[in-house]
């Protein structure tokens, strides 16, 4: 697996992006220094010379390769942004901080970013947290957008039929990628029957089956099985098993990269040898399975390496390493699309931070055209993005661009 940057080299980066920025854990300062700076950003913040925006995500745990690379791609375009001159001449002051991969650390965070005056939020990051953050942030009607959250409930309640007025994302959904790889299997790849193995009670695992399971059938193929699994289990086999003797023809495994390759040797261990589709959760999956083990393997993301030189080369050099996954390019349009907000309401002259401002930020990004690096994409009425997806297969154990459907 590519080495991810550290959390020591990840403080380093974002010190730098303005002389008020700041890295907490959601218990409190992550050091002296940030904490001294935090006084400092206080004052510059009081005197109208700083925007505060909130930098959230799991800068450690299991999903911190998602997180570190979300903060690390925002806090990059933040960056650019202040070298430029900022927004009207203010600089943007982040406030990042580490949610641990739990729902209620992010909760925890989010409302600590409050009362230090954020004007808007990049973030969460992960699923579950996303939905409880999401939900607290309908009280402040924080402009908030996602990188990478993908369940259709951050944005949109569908018993409710209820849009989350202050909540956008720069990626795709559960929907949109169950959907979209059951077209791929069934109309690109010619794949009539298929098995399914996902985590139960997961929103994004299920909510990635679920679609797939309803597109396949709708297009005439057939599931075989579907098999689940519990969080934290890490033996596979009798799933694989039953999924074996129902002879499928591919496996739509929509997981997270570290169980999908526990689950891709597991399944060469037994035999099963058909290949496996999955969603964006496999970004990430490089180093955790062989070469033969993804085999005639696809996966859809929102970016592929090579599609923007200019952000792969800006990320290299500020980080000191190639960008880890598509979640970085993720949050560097998720930054790009808060920033388009907050420009709008600085060109109205109103206040940071009060009702009208963060009004105005909201209404900009609802209706504006983002000219992001994953694509051009606006916000549907569900506040999605529309845009392509990456369809991408496996170069040996190297993910690299198939096509764009």
């Amino acid at each position: 697996m590519k080495k991810m940057i550290s959390r020591r080299n990840f403080l380093a980066a974002a010190g730098v992006v303005t002389a008020a920025g700041v890295l907490t854990a959601c218990g409190g300062s992550s050091n002296s220094t940030a904490a001294s700076a935090s006084t400092a950003a206080s004052g510059a913040a009081a005197s109208g010379d700083t925007i505060k925006v909130g930098v959230l995500g799991p800068l450690t745990g299991d999903v911190s390769v998602y997180g570190q690379a979300v903060v690390n791609g925002a806090t990059l375009y933040l960056k650019q942004v202040n070298e430029k001159g900022g927004i009207n001449g203010k600089q943007l002051e982040i406030i990042a901080m580490d949610e641990q991969g739990d729902a209620t650390q992010a909760v925890t965070c989010f409302t600590k970013m409050c009362d230090q005056g954020i004007t808007a939020l990049v973030g969460d990051v992960t699923t579950t947290p996303t939905l409880a953050v999401a939900a607290e942030s309908a009280d402040y009607n924080m402009p908030m957008v996602t990188a990478s959250a993908t369940a259709e409930a951050v944005t949109y309640d569908a018993e409710t039929d209820t849009v989350n007025e202050n909540v956008f994302r720069a990626t795709f959904t559960d929907p949109f990628q169950g959907i979209k790889m059951a077209d791929y299997a069934y109309q690109r790849l010619g794949y009539t029957k298929a098995a399914v193995i996902f985590q139960k009670g997961a929103d994004y695992n299920e909510g990635l089956a679920e679609n797939f399971v309803n597109e396949f059938e709708s297009l005439g193929g057939t599931i075989v099985d579907q098999e689940t699994y519990s969080e934290g289990d890490v033996d596979y086999k009798t799933q694989l098993t039953t999924i074996l003797g129902k002879a499928p023809e591919v496996v739509f495994c929509p997981n997270y990269y570290q169980e999908v390759g526990q689950i891709l040797a597991q399944a060469e261990s037994i035999g099963l040898a058909v290949p496996f589709l999955g969603g964006d959760g496999w970004d990430g999956l490089e180093g955790y399975a062989t070469d033969a083990q993804l085999k005639d393997a696809y996966f859809c993301a929102n970016y592929a390496k090579g599609s923007n030189p200019d952000f792969e080369n800006a990320y290299k050099a500020e980080y000191g390493e190639e960008y880890p996954n598509g979640f970085a390019p993720l949050g560097y349009d998720a930054a790009m699309t808060v920033v388009y907000g907050i420009q709008a309401a600085e060109d109205a002259g109103l206040t940071a931070g009060d009702d009208d401002y963060k009004q105005a930020v909201i209404d900009a990004i609802a209706g504006g055209t983002i000219d992001g690096i994953t694509g051009t994409f606006t916000f549907d009425e569900h506040h999605n993005p529309v845009k392509q997806t990456a369809i991408l297969c496996f170069d040996g154990a190297t993910p690299v661009l198939k096509e764009m459907f």
